[in-house]
């Protein structure tokens, strides 16, 4: 599969990457030093990865796939970018920590990957690049072994409803069918000199849900929270573990999360 939103994405995170590997955002230095990439979040929900076979989907660069390594999984991480995984292979050896990165369209995985995991993981801005989430759920169900475990830990749909400024509404909840724009600099470096046409959906707790339970899942935990661990919305002021938004404050669900067994 190479449509054209997955040629403009993908060359949109290839732009992206080097910013956000020099980027305060991603504090690669301190992250190389010991710095924890993963939130209390996903933590939670996680729990004891020791000798767990995980596949972390849309991995990026891979600082979340080597964080899951840190704490004893054997790990494969994926992603749509190439220069990603380049990254995240030459940071995997910097750490000297065993990882392996696979650099695919996540819906033509099973062209280069025919295994079972414990534990399938995604988690912050991800579901948005994938058109659907029928595709999706099927792919998470067919790469679990029995009695293995989902978890995604996402950005809540009703915060991509709004515009740039979070001062009114722009974006439909549902899914009408791709949202084409020109994306401008990026979250992690508000200078960054990238323009780059970007495909995006945005997909409601019902599709999420629905894929999960359509795929033959069960949904064992989902919650909503009242603020992001990352400070990417505008007017964004420190709270308690994250950030809301000033003058929104407990107003608004920032993250999902859901866990799903097979």
């Amino acid at each position: 599969m190479d449509q054209e939103f997955i040629r403009f994405n993908r060359q949109l995170w290839d732009k992206k990457t080097p910013y956000h590997l020099a980027s305060d955002f991603y504090d690669v230095e301190g992250f190389l030093a010991g710095k924890e990439s993963l939130n209390k979040i996903e933590l939670d929900l996680l729990g004891d990865l020791s000798g767990k076979k995980v596949l972390h989907l849309q991995c990026h660069f891979g600082q979340d796939t080597l964080s899951l390594a840190r704490k004893g999984a054997e790990v494969t991480g994926v992603d749509l970018s190439g220069k990603a995984i380049e990254a995240a292979v030459s940071l995997s050896a910097k750490m000297e920590v065993e990882a392996r990165f696979i650099q695919a369209n996540i819906f033509d995985l099973p062209e280069v990957l025919d295994e079972k995991f414990d534990l399938i993981f995604t988690s912050y801005g991800v579901i948005g690049w994938l058109p659907d989430l029928q595709a999706w759920g099927a792919l998470i169900a067919n790469y679990l072994q029995a009695g293995g475990r989902f978890v995604i830990a996402e950005f809540h749909p009703v915060m991509w409803m709004f515009d740039d400024e979070i001062q009114k509404i722009k974006y439909p909840y549902f899914n009408l069918g791709p949202i084409i724009e020109e994306s401008i600099h990026t979250y992690a470096d508000s200078e960054a000199p990238i323009q780059q046409l970007a495909y995006n959906w945005n997909h409601s707790l019902a599709d999420v849900l629905g894929a999960l339970l359509s795929a033959g899942l069960q949904i064992t935990d989902f919650q909503e929270y009242n603020y992001s661990p990352y400070d990417i919305f505008a007017g964004g002021i420190a709270v308690e573990h994250g950030y809301q938004v000033k003058g929104l404050e407990d107003k608004l669900p920032y993250i999902f999360s859901v866990v799903a067994n097979k």
